[in-house]
């Protein structure tokens, strides 16, 4: 029997009824699946002031690793600009560098940050820690092309939504256990960090269609482990079965009361406070998964995302400063 779930945004909901949502997944509708996952990114750079340039670099196993890096076109590069590596949403299984690109080309704008997206293998023809070590590998990376891309190493800002917040959780993790490259803040949105799938959360938003539901996440979370036994699956994989949260950059999460991952987001935030770390937790009153990157120009999404950007803007501009300056703590360095 299903639980009692939290109501959605009035407005949200509106907006959702227009929303043809997918009644299951599996391995039989992904590839159609897959088609609508990702948006071309050529509108969103109409028009702006935004030079693209196209990477591609050799994993660890040689695998194809693309990275796209977005820089403000005519920057004044007297000094170096803040970085941002994305990693895109879509549980592991779908979605590509593209995907939700629109937040971080916002702080683009705002901050004159470059912006370095990582299209990343994905499930279940990628498993085990093939997506995660793509990641982290695309890190490595933007960090030693630094001078190059005219970013400051010591202002790197990790971040991503979904699957990509629990990547990003994962990178910082793996940054901080070998020793770089330093990350100077992560930004966790609405993240996947949890293979176990079993909280009140989750089992709220099961048995029925939505947005992303437990079945889709149990489906994600399979594609990537495979036959993985639960002990087995290492803290960078699943965030949230990291034996130790401490020394990790300063950590800004979010999530919505109506979804899946809305208990384990609040979970890990609790976990970095005890093990005496610093982050910023925002649980948005009737938030759905995903629902600011679906539908920005709702008001709570504007909220959400205000609340994301005054954040980064807290950590990068100090009081009295015109100029973006890390002001947060580092790890790995």
């Amino acid at each position: 029997m299903a639980l009692t779930r939290p109501p959605v945004d009035p407005e949200l909901r509106a907006l959702l009824a227009d929303m043809p949502l997918v009644p299951e997944l599996n391995r039989e509708v992904l590839p159609q699946i897959r088609q609508f996952s990702s948006m071309p990114v050529e509108p969103l750079l109409d028009g702006r002031a935004i030079d693209r340039r196209e990477v591609r670099i050799a994993g660890p196993d040689g695998a194809d690793i693309p990275l796209s890096v977005f820089s403000p076109a005519g920057r004044d590069r007297t000094g170096p600009a803040p970085c941002v590596y994305w990693m895109h949403g879509g549980g592991m299984v779908m979605g590509d560098r593209f995907s939700q690109i629109d937040i971080p080309l916002e702080w683009l704008d705002l901050f004159g940050a470059v912006v370095v997206s990582v299209d990343y293998r994905l499930a279940p023809e990628a498993t085990g820690t093939n997506l995660i070590d793509d990641c982290y590998h695309g890190l490595l990376w933007a960090a030693a092309h630094a001078d190059e891309l005219g970013v400051d190493p010591d202002r790197i800002i990790v971040a991503g939504v979904s699957a990509g917040g629990g990547l990003t959780a994962g990178v910082a993790l793996l940054a901080r256990d070998r020793g770089g490259p330093g990350i100077a803040a992560q930004v966790l949105i609405c993240p996947m960090l949890d293979h176990h799938n079993d909280t009140t959360s989750s089992r709220q938003y099961s048995g029925e269609p939505g947005v992303w539901t437990r079945e889709m996440n149990e489906f994600g979370w399979r594609s990537v482990l495979g036959d993985l036994a639960d002990d087995d699956v290492p803290g960078h994989v699943s965030p949230a079965t990291a034996d130790d949260l401490s020394g990790l950059p300063d950590t800004y999460v979010d999530a919505g009361t109506a979804e899946v991952f809305r208990d384990e987001a609040v979970a890990y935030a609790a976990r970095i406070w005890a093990a005496g770390g610093q982050a910023e937790l925002h649980v948005w009153a009737g938030g759905f998964h995903g629902f600011d990157a679906l539908y920005p120009q709702a008001r709570i999404s504007a909220q959400a995302r205000r609340a994301r950007t005054d954040w980064l803007a807290r950590l990068l501009t100090p009081a009295g400063s015109d100029r973006p300056q890390l002001a947060g703590q580092q790890a790995g360095r």
